[in-house]
């Protein structure tokens, strides 16, 4: 009996031998753990969350930049057609003033506007009849007065003020193309500030011999 036994015992032990341990292979081919699937898991959604943070601040930084180059593109066309109002002395060397064009209308008119007339008070700050116009979606001008209408996309406000140490003969131009909303505490009644999406641009014109 205690021969058999022994024979038995031989024989298993030599199977085990021969074919390994099947019971901890087939263990560790079973695949991950509930454990190991939950943290990957976890780990993807915050690396998903991440990258959509960064694409919606990515979208709206183009968005931004792409409105801030169109106001300067503005700007810079009414800012080259003021400057391009007469502003000199005539063949006498007597001053001469451009102060009738229509510059808030497309084409300018000769008669009509304010030209180079110094601005009333504060016109960058609020819309003043002669010394702004408003834009359209589609870059159209849609002409000047008080009230927006109501497909305005831009509004485009200037001011021509006298240079204090030369006011007879250097003026100061200034072009501000902000969007139609509310501007918050950007308009005040001791200058106007400029948002991060729109444009502000300033030249001085001296009189010169025409």
């Amino acid at each position: 009996m205690a021969l058999a036994k022994f024979s038995w015992t031989a024989d298993r032990l030599s199977s085990d031998a021969a074919h390994g341990p099947r019971c901890d292979e087939g263990r560790a081919d079973a695949g991950f753990s509930l454990l190991e699937v939950l943290v990957a898991t976890t780990m993807m959604a915050v690396g998903l969350t991440a990258l959509a943070q960064l694409f919606a601040v990515s979208t709206r930084t183009n968005h931004s930049a792409k409105t801030t180059t169109y106001a300067a593109v503005l700007a810079q066309q009414k800012m080259e057609q003021l400057r391009g109002l007469t502003w000199g002395f005539d063949n006498l060397g007597l001053p001469i003033t451009d102060t009738t064009t229509d510059v808030s209308v497309v084409p300018e008119q000769p008669a009509g506007g304010t030209g180079l007339s110094p601005s009333p008070f504060n016109t960058l700050g609020q819309n003043t009849s002669g010394y702004v116009d408003y834009i359209d979606k589609d870059g159209k001008s849609l002409g000047t007065g008080t009230t927006v209408p109501g497909n305005a996309v831009y509004i485009r406000r200037w001011s021509i003020e006298p240079l204090p140490t030369n006011p007879n003969n250097t003026i100061v131009i200034q072009v501000l193309v902000t969007r139609w909303r509310d501007r918050g505490t950007a308009n005040t009644v001791t200058g106007t500030g400029r948002l991060p999406d729109e444009a502000r641009i300033i030249s001085v014109k001296t009189r010169k011999a025409t």
